[in-house]
């Protein structure tokens, strides 16, 4: 079960509304697929706004090599923390 901060940070990232790799409307709040199992999600933080076949693609691309994958979901990644911060919804402190 998932933390009231953690619900409060994926609501966040799904406020973007567009995908933070293709820009496409609707989207998911997708997981880095790295540092999960065994019942474990990756921490909130590391989670961006996919549409569903940005989100495929990343999970499951056969296309695509792992490092392909990740450096993918790392840029979707840093594009949503970019908006948050611009939003006002990640304050960094100082």
């Amino acid at each position: 079960m998932s933390t009231a901060e953690e619900r409060r940070w994926f609501a966040a990232v799904a406020m973007m509304e567009t995908c933070a790799l293709c820009g496409a409307y609707g989207v998911q709040v997708a997981h880095r697929n790295e540092g999960k199992g065994m019942g474990k999600k990756t921490d909130p933080w590391m989670t961006a706004p996919l549409c569903p076949e940005c989100h495929a693609s990343i999970d499951s691309g056969r296309h695509l090599s792992r490092d392909e994958r990740r450096a993918l979901i790392d840029k979707a990644i840093l594009r949503a923390h970019d908006w948050l911060i611009r939003n006002g919804l990640l304050i960094l402190k100082r």
